[in-house]
């Protein structure tokens, strides 16, 4: 059985990625991953653009839920988003790369806290997400005995 937190990080990330079809179509990548942390990144396409020329904050939402859930089932066991809260700090423009790092700060029992910091290439604070996390049954991916 794989018992390495690391590897078990590593392997839950790699089975969830190719489950994503969404993180996928947007452009996002799993850039790091470990247990309670993950980082994605995601270019600026101009169809993500709103009517003011900026990135639409539902596709930074995204990014930094699609960071929050690679945290979140970081460990092997299937976990949900709860709720979470936003804030939007600057805007996001064609082009640029926005990174969502996401880090666990509590996890008790089935239930865990999660915050993700958005910035863009220039290290440009973008938005502050939090999450809260709820473990339910299952494993993201199987490991042999």
């Amino acid at each position: 059985m794989l018992r390495d937190p690391q590897a078990l990080a590593i392997l839950a990330g790699k089975t969830m990625y190719e489950r994503d079809p969404a993180s996928q179509a947007l452009g996002m990548l799993l850039d790091e991953i470990r247990p309670g942390y993950a980082r994605m990144s995601m270019r600026i396409r101009g169809d993500m653009l709103n009517g003011h020329a900026t990135c639409h904050g539902g596709y930074i939402f995204m990014l930094a839920d699609s960071a929050f859930a690679f945290a979140c089932n970081s460990h092997n066991f299937n976990t949900v988003g709860a709720g979470c809260t936003i804030d939007y700090l600057a805007p996001g423009f064609e082009g640029d790369v926005l990174v969502a790092e996401a880090v666990e700060q509590a996890l008790q029992g089935k239930t865990g806290v999660y915050d993700i910091t958005v910035t863009n290439q220039d290290g440009r604070k973008v938005a502050l997400f939090r999450g809260k996390s709820h473990r339910v049954s299952g494993l993201v991916a199987e490991v042999g005995e």
